[in-house]
């Protein structure tokens, strides 16, 4: 009999909410099967664990939740394998550049502000020198 999760469990497992994994499954990362009046129980597979794993993981490396969704559903396809690494690559390669782009960005920010603190602090002390040129 295989191993299944409640959404709690889940929630409990990876420290998230119960709202965040049913927004994952809206997503269509997770694909619970349905128990129980109404079909109101969400019955998670070790598929779906396993596909929340790396959803969680792609998330760390920066990467969109379609992102995240394409590469995982590429890799539980049965298609050539060559395939599904170059786009891996391709997503990585341009997700690598975004962060390189926005590194940049924050580089010419921070290179502004220490600007402005070196201008800041040379008028403070012109300032401080000011009064005692105006005492003699």
């Amino acid at each position: 009999m295989p191993v299944t999760y409640t959404i709690s469990d889940l929630a409990r497992e990876f420290d998230l909410t119960t709202r965040a994994i049913r927004f994952y499954e809206d997503m269509g990362l997770l694909r619970p099967t349905r128990s129980g009046p109404g079909g109101r129980s969400r019955v998670y597979s070790g598929r779906d664990r396993t596909r929340l794993k790396l959803t969680l993981r792609a998330k760390r490396l920066g990467l969109s939740l379609t992102q995240a969704k394409e590469i995982i559903d590429l890799y539980e396809s049965p298609r050539d394998t060559g395939a599904q690494l170059r786009k891996f690559l391709q997503v990585l390669g341009q997700h690598r550049r975004e962060l390189e782009a926005q590194m940049q960005d924050l580089q010419a920010n921070l290179d502004e502000v220490q600007e402005h603190e070196r201008e800041a602090l040379s008028l403070l002390s012109r300032l401080a020198q000011a009064p005692e040129r105006n005492a003699g």
